[in-house]
């Protein structure tokens, strides 16, 4: 073991050598490429190929089925958006890897399993794999989709594709813009993608595809970017809100990013890892490089946790968050900055929310939606809603009361041999 000293911190590092495997070289053993693990990761929650268990490891291919297979085989809604001139909701499934669509008024009676979606987005020529974050451009109804860490690109599909549909255009954002916060500046044709893993905000036209390079970035230890998720742009103020989890590193020169493209993305410095407290960030429009927020909404008063996506009530600048770890919807006052507290928190056991993860304001219908990744519900509010309210409306993609399992993008697992159980981390 080797005590080392980073950042004022003493850590303590240790390794040991996995033994020699027939067939598989030790060092392979040691750094199985996390490529390699996403790929199995992807095929697996796919459904392709029939066989989980086939993996390629020395050219040889293994085929054994597995003894059993953990699966949630309903759709579990991550993001939510509207497509609010043609009364549509859709919504993102990181389960099943698709995209469904709903008419607005869709309400999924108690005694029926679920609400058939009108279309659905979904198949290997689509492209969609952990989709997370959704804008529909409303004069087009163009639905755009990132999906996470797992999937360097950002896809446009027709309002009239369905199935096995290709994207109509897509835009390669590099291998360190991954990202699940989405904004779009309707005025000026911008949109922002948040990349979580370097704690930034790049920002491209809205009509970019191929390998065209970002206009900007917002990067540095002064943003107070710390692992940023869920995005929203405020037309009247010009302000881009970012949420934030907390988990933040600090990072060195900037150097071109893995597609040779520079996007001013920095490694980051060994040991610097920190966690922070969960953040709302506001920043101007044009914030670029290493610029600090407007103002920053953080502290134990204000209930964030694990914060995801986040919206604006255009009409009054109210600031709805979809609360994830808190399962609950928080609302912030125009302006809030600080260890401020919301002025109302949807919650409670009567509201059915569990994980929320997904937040839009319809300001044309006056309803809030919310998207609970934990139980495979989308649920409807007004946003004056307070409290442990009653949603009144609910669209279901399982039986009533059936909570997802919530398997996404498993990165390893672990045995518990004293409890019997299965760790998975995701």
């Amino acid at each position: 073991m080797v005590r080392t000293q980073h950042i004022g911190s003493d850590r303590i590092v240790s390794w040991e050598a996995f033994p020699s495997m027939d067939g598989m070289d030790n060092a392979m053993c040691q750094y199985m490429p996390a490529s390699a693990t996403m790929t199995l990761a992807g095929a697996l929650q796919r459904g392709a190929p029939r066989n989980p268990s086939a993996a390629i490891v020395t050219g040889e291919r293994i085929d054994r089925d597995p003894l059993r297979v953990i699966r949630d085989p309903y759709p579990s809604y991550s993001v939510v958006a509207m497509d609010v001139e043609r009364g549509e909701v859709i919504a993102g499934d990181e389960n099943l890897f698709q995209i469904l669509v709903y008419d607005r008024t869709a309400n999924t009676p108690a005694g029926a399993a679920f609400t058939e979606p009108k279309r659905v987005i979904k198949g290997p020529d689509t492209g969609i794999e952990f989709v997370c974050g959704l804008y529909v451009d409303q004069p087009s109804g163009d639905i755009y989709a990132i999906h996470a860490d797992t999937a360097a690109v950002m896809q446009v599909f027709s309002r009239e594709a369905r199935g096995n549909s290709r994207p109509t255009r897509e835009l390669h954002t590099g291998s360190e813009a991954r990202g699940r916060g989405f904004a779009v500046d309707p005025d000026r044709e911008e949109l922002f993608i948040a990349s979580q893993h370097n704690s930034a905000v790049a920002v491209w036209r809205k009509e970019a595809e191929g390998d065209e390079a970002p206009l900007r970035l917002l990067q540095g230890d002064r943003t107070r970017l710390a692992n940023p998720t869920g995005m929203a742009f405020y037309k009247a103020k010009d302000e881009l809100f970012v949420a934030n989890h907390g988990q933040v590193s600090s990072r060195d020169t900037a150097r071109p990013n893995a597609d040779n493209r520079p996007l001013g993305t920095r490694q980051a410095v060994p040991g610097s890892g920190r966690f922070v407290p969960p953040s709302i960030n506001v920043y101007d429009h044009l914030a670029s490089g290493d610029t600090p927020p407007l103002r920053v909404i953080q502290g134990p008063k204000t209930q964030l946790n694990w914060p995801a996506a986040i919206a604006i009530d255009d009409r009054n600048g109210e600031l709805f968050v979809a609360n994830d770890i808190g399962d609950s919807v928080l609302v912030f006052a125009p302006g809030a900055q600080g260890d401020v507290a919301p002025i109302r928190a949807i919650k409670g056991p009567n509201t059915s929310m569990d994980s929320p993860s997904g937040v839009y304001v319809d300001t044309k219908n006056n309803e809030l939606w919310v998207a609970n990744y934990g139980n495979h519900t989308m649920t409807v509010f007004p946003p004056t809603a307070d409290g442990n309210a009653a949603p009144k409306r609910v669209i279901r993609s399982g039986p009533s009361g059936t909570r997802s399992l919530m398997i996404g993008n498993p990165g390893a697992l672990a045995y518990d041999p004293k409890r019997e159980q299965i760790l998975a981390p995701n």
